[in-house]
């Protein structure tokens, strides 16, 4: 596997959405994206019906920040175990937020939205689409974040300590499966929380001490492994006791130190115990779209980027984000 030729067949999309405009970046998806290829994206533009329809998402995009630009600080390739190869970004869009989006009301000043995207490539071509951005973060730059405040810290989520999430090197497979599968234990340790409770994930075998975990807008950022478990791995399970995980329905993919999964979706659970982001428990059952990427120091993961579908999760129990949203800024000057 040539990693280095699959990050090639995205490279315009990515040209495109640094230097270009909005009639570039058409011309780089008629290039890049094969004519039928799975387009999914977060709420609420979810499953697209063709590549017109991603064209139009960016048009409005760039109408609301005209001078878009897009900013990677991952780009990894990778085999799944079915053989299916894969490109990851982990980056955020930028620019001055001129026009109102979704209804999230401009403000004129420079905004920016994380993104995770997954590219699955066939015979040079983008053949699926799976990708989240981090809607939310715009609303909480524009003051204009209708829901219950994040526990983590919300700032502007770095790129790699390492600085070294565009020339990842030591591409051998061999040094890619070790750290996928260190991830993958970590991930499987986690399960272990309904039969033995939180000691039974050890978390200390798999995390580095002065590891950083990125959540999303509503989550938030938390540093440390204790405040990992206190900003989200806590609320998270009194809320989703029983979240399971499911790698088989997933993506994951090596490359140097750095790891990505993707999944649409990768868990499932129901909404109980103490409720989860104040949302008041129901015993809904929901799914759970979270993109990852993570950086390995030896065996250890010393840096996670986390993006979860939170619109999504309240759109499954019934909460219109964006009505509240209408709400809350309808009388806003």
């Amino acid at each position: 596997m040539n990693r280095e030729l699959l990050k090639v067949a995205i490279q315009p999309l990515r040209d495109a959405g640094y230097n270009g405009g909005v009639a570039e970046l058409h011309g780089a998806i008629d290039e890049v994206f094969h004519h039928s290829a799975l387009l999914q994206l977060a709420f609420p533009f979810e499953t697209l019906p063709d590549i017109a329809a991603l064209k139009q998402v960016y048009t409005d995009l760039y109408a609301a920040i005209p001078d878009l630009e897009r900013r990677d600080t991952i780009v990894m390739a990778g085999e799944n175990s079915d053989g299916s190869q894969w490109v990851g970004c982990c980056g955020y869009y930028c620019g001055s937020f001129e026009a109102d989006w979704l209804d999230i009301p401009a403000t004129g000043h420079m905004v920016s939205m994380r993104f995770h995207e997954f590219y699955r490539i066939s015979e040079g071509k983008v053949t699926e689409l799976q990708a989240l951005w981090d809607i939310p973060e715009v609303m909480i730059q524009a003051n204009a974040w209708p829901m219950s405040p994040s526990l983590g810290r919300e700032w502007h989520v770095p790129g790699p300590a390492t600085q070294d999430g565009l020339t990842i090197t030591n591409h051998s497979d061999t040094h890619a499966d070790e750290s996928a599968t260190s991830v993958l234990n970590m991930c499987n340790a986690l399960g272990n929380y309904a039969t033995g409770g939180v000691e039974a994930m050890r978390l200390n075998d798999y995390w580095h001490k002065r590891c950083s975990w990125y959540g999303p807008a509503g989550i938030g950022t938390a540093r440390n492994i204790q405040n990992f478990r206190n900003w989200h791995q806590i609320p998270f399970l009194n809320g989703l006791p029983d979240r399971v995980g499911d790698a088989a329905k997933g993506y994951l993919l090596g490359d140097g130190d750095y790891v990505g999964f993707t999944a649409w979706p990768g868990m499932f659970m129901s909404v109980s115990g103490d409720g989860w982001l104040g949302i008041a428990p129901s015993g809904q059952k929901i799914t759970m779209r979270s993109l990852d990427f993570w950086r390995c120091e030896g065996e250890l993961i010393r840096e996670n980027w986390v993006l979860v579908d939170i619109l999504h999760v309240y759109h499954q129990l019934g909460v219109d984000v964006f009505k509240r949203l209408r709400e809350f800024n309808k009388a806003r000057r």
